[in-house]
């Protein structure tokens, strides 16, 4: 299928962007590397009346730590992320889950922001930013407001962005000394949208566990340190409570499997990697 009509307007400046949103209403679109909004518009399932391109506002293309975070501008690419020298030692958990999203063509367009949002379930960046606890920055003319992750994402392909409102950066808070940290997804090829995605973090007291793919939105659940049948009973809780759904890739049932027993090779591989 082809898009329905409509108006593109590269912009210079966040500024300039976040004019045209308002000019536009709630039928303008921002749209940076367009790997999440282009098959929804040849699909229609958006019907967006204006495109505005920041893929070249060189003030939202940046990576930077600061104040126990590392930024992503909002027209940072994944594979800019990828390349970029501190992300092993600064944000392992997003180090580890990369090389998931997309296959290499698709990570030299996709977004970082971008991913954010669009807020698929199934989504690793999101992942990550939940159970790291981050935060994201959005701007309007209205001025500038920050929210934490656990409140941005709202549902399936829903977040806390307001009609006028464009993404501008996300932070994800950089590794805690004496914390471990792994992800792993099981999809039907590599690079395919996750059936379930799983992160996980370790530390002296406590196992954080976050899962994508089987409710509406990443949902992360954290224990006191656990081992053998507790560990068991309370990966087998957080699966029905999940509760997860049927598909043509795969049934409820098999999502809550792979909860349990990805939920558990994970965490044991966190807590191997605590430093």
């Amino acid at each position: 299928m082809k898009p329905k009509a409509f108006d593109y307007l590269k912009v210079s400046s966040a500024e300039e962007a976040v004019v045209a949103l308002a000019q536009g209403g709630e039928d303008a679109r921002i749209i940076a590397g367009g790997l999440s909004l282009m098959p929804m518009l040849n699909f229609r399932l958006a019907e967006p009346s204006i495109l505005i391109d920041i893929s070249k506002v060189d003030s939202l293309n940046y990576i930077r730590e600061a104040d126990g975070h590392v930024e992503i501008g909002a027209a940072t690419r994944q594979a800019d992320l990828m390349r970029w020298d501190g992300l092993a030692d600064k944000l392992p958990l997003v180090n580890a889950a990369l090389p998931y999203v997309g296959h290499y063509q698709t990570r030299a367009k996709g977004t970082v922001c971008g991913s954010l949002s669009h807020a698929d379930p199934s989504s690793e960046l999101p992942l990550c930013l939940a159970v790291l606890e981050g935060e994201v920055d959005l701007q309007s003319t209205n001025g500038k407001r920050t929210i934490p992750a656990d409140q941005f994402q709202t549902g399936m392909l829903s977040t806390a962005k307001q009609a006028g409102e464009m993404i501008t950066a996300a932070r994800y808070p950089t590794a805690k000394d004496g914390c471990g940290y792994a992800f792993t997804e099981m999809a039907q090829r590599r690079g395919d949208f996750a059936i379930v995605a799983l992160a996980a973090i370790a530390s002296a007291k406590s196992i954080k566990l976050g899962i994508g793919g089987v409710a509406d939105r990443p949902t992360v659940r954290e224990w006191d340190l656990l081992e053998g049948d507790a560990l068991n009973n309370a990966l087998n809780e957080f699966a029905w409570d999940l509760g997860g759904y049927d598909d043509i890739h795969a049934t409820a049932r098999y999502r809550r499997e792979l909860v349990r027993r990805l939920g558990r090779r994970v965490i044991e591989e966190a807590k191997t990697c605590r430093s």
